[in-house]
């Protein structure tokens, strides 16, 4: 087939472009913003691209497309959406194409939850391709131990990263309903995307949907200690459950030991024990808990916590997961995709048991439309304790600007020490402030989930000089 997809330079969409290519069909696609490094790794698959949504691209075609493929970024008013409704041209979403057309007759392993989706998925899918189970993937990011993030595979076993995000403009179902895995991790729920959900309710019953299509003789595991998950389970599930967290009554727990390895349990015996390499980027109590949950799902389909444990040792984690951008000056500076107040507060926390009583300066842009829109505002003074010094960045002005007062909030921190936590509305001047207090020995943790016009590089640079 020919397949036209709308929004292709999504992490997620160019992940179903690059399947697509893969399984045999002609693939194209358009987006706004068609840059690299997602133009580049497409194009390289044979992949073209054309900028921006105008309807006059149906005419670059000599056939039209067979089918068009919609990104939950195309919404109603789109020039080219428009067009295909208005010819009455065939269209599916993304989602609900790769449920139909590539995960329909295997066995899917879905990692869903509010934060740790993209590291657990890697782990999970390194495990299965260390072992020798070729697994496809289809991964919100770029697993290091991996040259691209989705691949259609040879085997059986798919592991997807389910998220919980709205499907297309005209299905409001979270993307994972589409998947039906038989496999399904759970390993977090909290509060978030405020711009599609009212409140934690409505999210919890996405989740309940996700464990419905979940067959009785597949497996749910699910932290045991997330209150949220426990009420999603209680509203009943069909397949077997199996809980993972810190605490040693659930089926799968861990011992923690130095340097951020840990011991594996399984209904309270010893059963491997997790050793990172020492370049593998992963660090604090989280990146355990998230391997924990790999090991437990892997389990499901025959790969002994011993031989997950072996895979782990030779884990690299995923781009942008407190991932060390440079050093300059002997002062590191680290890129990390926290944006909720939970992810800011683990990855804080991740460097600080790395680095011990050296300090840690965050620089935060709060960037998430939920963070935006002010819902979470009141946690991140909480977020923050673990650093030293906050700089925070937020637009005056443009659909990037903050509804709410970034220096008022953050007021908290300076409590105890003033100017330990400053805001700014202008990057440059954000840079100068954070070269000027940094000093041999910090590291410089910088949050968001955008491309943050490229600060990691500029503080780099006024290091240097």
């Amino acid at each position: 087939m020919h397949i036209h997809i709308l929004g292709i330079c999504g992490t997620f969409m160019g992940g179903i472009a690059a399947i697509a290519r893969q399984a045999g069909h002609r693939v194209t696609g358009c987006d706004a913003n068609v840059y690299p490094p997602m133009s580049t790794q497409l194009q390289a698959q044979g992949i073209e691209l054309i900028e921006g949504f105008s309807p006059d691209q149906l005419l670059q075609f000599e056939t039209m497309p067979d089918l068009f493929v919609i990104g939950n970024v195309v919404s109603r008013g789109n020039p080219l959406m428009e067009a295909i409704l208005n010819q009455g041209l065939p269209y599916i979403s993304g989602p609900q194409w790769l449920g139909e057309q590539v995960l329909y007759n295997r066995h899917v392993l879905a990692v869903a939850g509010t934060h740790g989706k993209t590291t657990t998925s890697a782990m999970l899918t390194w495990i299965l391709e260390f072992n020798g189970y070729k697994p496809g993937y289809l991964i919100g990011g770029v697993p290091l131990n991996f040259s691209v993030s989705a691949h259609l595979g040879e085997g059986q076993y798919f592991v997807i990263e389910a998220d919980e995000y709205d499907t297309a403009f005209f299905d409001k179902r979270s993307k994972f309903v589409h998947y039906r895995p038989r496999t399904a991790l759970l390993n977090n729920l909290e509060f978030d995307h405020a711009d599609i959900f009212a409140d934690l309710a409505a999210i919890e019953t996405q989740f309940h949907h996700l464990v419905r299509t979940v067959p009785s003789d597949g497996l749910l595991v699910v932290n045991g200690e997330e209150p949220a998950l426990e009420r999603v389970v209680a509203r009943g599930a069909w397949a077997p459950v199996e809980r993972f967290g810190q605490a040693a009554t659930n089926e799968w727990s861990l011992i923690s030991q130095e340097n951020d390895g840990f011991i594996v349990k399984k209904s309270g015996n010893e059963v491997a024990n997790v050793k990172w390499a020492p370049d593998s980027g992963v660090m604090g109590r989280h990146n355990q808990l998230n391997a924990l949950a790999a090991i437990a799902a892997a389990n499901h389909i025959g790969i002994s916590p011993e031989n997950s444990a072996r895979a782990l040792a030779a884990f690299k984690n995923v781009k942008r997961r407190l991932e060390t951008v440079g050093v300059a000056n002997d002062i590191t500076v680290y890129d990390d995709f926290a944006h909720h107040p939970t992810a800011i507060a683990t990855t804080v926390d991740g460097l600080r048991r790395r680095v011990g009583k050296a300090r840690i300066l965050a620089v935060l842009e709060p960037r998430s439309n939920t963070m935006k829109l002010g819902l979470m505002k009141a946690q991140l003074p909480v977020s923050l304790e673990a650093a030293d010094n906050v700089f925070a960045y937020g637009a005056s002005a443009g659909k990037e600007s903050l509804g709410w007062d970034l220096n008022e909030v953050l007021a908290p921190l300076n409590s105890l020490s003033p100017s330990r936590a400053k805001a700014f509305d202008d990057l440059n001047a954000l840079v100068a402030a954070v070269a000027k207090e940094a000093k041999p020995g910090d590291h410089i943790l910088v949050m968001s989930n955008g491309g943050f016009s490229g600060v990691h590089q500029k503080i780099l640079k006024a290091l240097a000089e």
